[in-house]
């Protein structure tokens, strides 16, 4: 067996042996030994955002004047080369680690260092052309750059996908609310029938949960522009240039489409993680709306005969290995399961963002973690739902017609016209002898017929302010 080339670095803790190709440095590697924990890497969106600090951060300290051209140029372009993602496979590090995520930060100073070198010609590992530390570094901190790649991580992946996704299920569930509009069934509270509603009307509350979830990842977006960068260490600035915000923030803006800003309050933005608690409580209120959604969607598909059985989902799968022509629910199910682990990363960023000691949130990488985990599976389970359920969902019209007939919620609209103890009576005797209320009423003759009918007309049961009367 051929050994895979090596070479030998140091760190401030001494020499280090790693893979010759590698393009991180000894610190970085330290890390990896340290922590091989869960094998959970830093996302694609993550990665993006670091390069994008250390491309407009290289900018701007050029145009400060504090970074020559040359090095400026090898920054930039080894720093794009991690924001298109070619770089992606020298970012080894585990997601548990230093909770401030500096060694993160260092695995970008270090390839951003390297491969500056191979474009200059000289070797990975030589540090006098262009160094992790003075150069790609330059003004910066973990305790900044880290938290500020979450912010424009997050907020790139809001604008960019769970946005448009939101926007695809809300028309989705829009058009079904005027396709089904028309069709009358029974509504449902505590599981237990209620009085008629318009399909369309249960459909035209499931598109409205998904508009206020798109309003709710908008919001998110504009506390997510709030940005520590320029905070350095503890939030004093130290080391950096006073005007170095301000000028990375236009570059970021330039590549983003994305006004990002300076803190208001450097402690806070770097001692605490509201603004991450906040996005995370917001896409938790998503969850609960798409679960709810989905369970009730599930619901009124179950049977298909024995079941509730007003819809009918879209068959995607068989459902059973042991039962032939089974067809479950399964998209429904997936979005539920999507929910609960949102739900369940809401909890781990709350109890992370808890976790600011001082000047310095120490729990960074998981909340990072987390966070983009919610998006992302929110906005390829929503795409999902929308594409193999919502878009193929029919109507039981019989079915619906069936069950309003059956329901002895109907004697609701009679209640006004011959009292609520009389109608009580009717509700009573039809669960007793299973024969529907308008059969009781009729033989009963509570009132003329031409009144009962009337009275007892479901589509008028879906009006604002019917009480069986004109």
């Amino acid at each position: 067996m051929t050994e895979k080339p090596i070479r030998k670095e140091k760190d401030s803790m001494g020499e280090m042996t790693l893979p010759a190709s590698a393009l991180h440095g000894a610190s970085t590697h330290r890390a990896v030994l340290n922590f091989p924990v869960s094998g959970y890497r830093f996302s694609r969106p993550f990665i993006r955002a670091l390069g994008l600090i250390k491309w407009a951060a290289a900018q701007a300290n050029h145009d400060l004047g504090l970074l020559d051209a040359e090095r400026s140029a090898l920054i930039v372009q080894a720093a794009e080369e991690v924001v298109e993602g070619k770089l992606d496979d020298h970012f080894p590090l585990d997601i548990f680690q230093t909770g401030s995520g500096t060694s993160t930060n260092t695995n970008a100073n270090e390839v951003i260092a390297n491969r500056s070198a191979q474009l200059a010609g000289k070797p990975i590992g030589s540090r006098e052309h262009v160094h992790p530390n003075d150069h790609v570094n330059m003004g910066q901190s973990s305790n900044d750059v880290i938290p500020s790649a979450i912010h424009i991580s997050a907020a790139e992946q809001l604008k960019s996908c769970l946005i448009p996704a939101l926007e695809k299920l809300h028309a989705a569930l829009e058009a079904k609310a005027k396709e089904f509009w028309h069709v009358i069934k029974i509504g449902r509270t505590h599981l237990m029938d209620a009085t008629p509603i318009r399909l369309g009307q249960e459909f035209s509350g499931y598109a409205q949960q998904v508009a206020y979830a798109k309003e709710r990842a908008q919001k998110s977006i504009e506390v997510l522009r709030e940005i520590p960068l320029g905070g350095t260490a503890v939030g004093t600035g130290l080391n950096r240039h006073r005007d170095l915000p301000a000028k990375i923030l236009r570059h970021l803006k330039q590549r983003t489409g994305i006004a990002f800003y300076e803190a208001k309050n450097h402690f806070e933005a770097q001692g605490g993680k509201d603004a991450v608690v906040e996005t995370s409580g917001q896409l938790k209120t998503i969850a609960v709306s798409l679960f709810k959604i989905a369970n009730d969607i599930r619901l009124l598909g179950s049977g298909p005969r024995c079941g509730i059985g007003e819809i009918q989902l879209p068959a995607t799968q068989p459902g059973s290995s042991i039962m032939p022509g089974k067809v479950n629910p399964v998209m429904c199910e997936s979005m539920m399961m999507v929910c609960a682990q949102v739900i369940g990363n809401d909890t781990t960023i709350t109890w992370a963002g808890a976790n600011g000691n001082f000047e310095l949130n120490v729990m960074m990488p998981v909340m990072a973690h987390a966070l983009l985990e919610s998006i992302r599976l929110l906005t390829n389970v929503v795409e999902v739902f929308c594409d193999k359920c919502v878009r193929g969902i029919v109507a039981n019209e019989e079915r619906c017609r069936e069950l309003v007939e059956l329901s002895m919620a109907m004697v609701t609209s009679l209640a006004p016209k011959i009292g609520y103890d009389r109608a009580a009576e009717i509700a009573k005797e039809s669960a007793k002898t299973g024969r529907t209320v308008r059969q009781i009423a009729r033989e009963r003759k509570v009132l003329p017929d031409k009144e009962l009918e009337h009275a007892l007309e479901p589509v008028k049961m879906t009006e604002p302010g019917c009480s069986g009367s004109e």
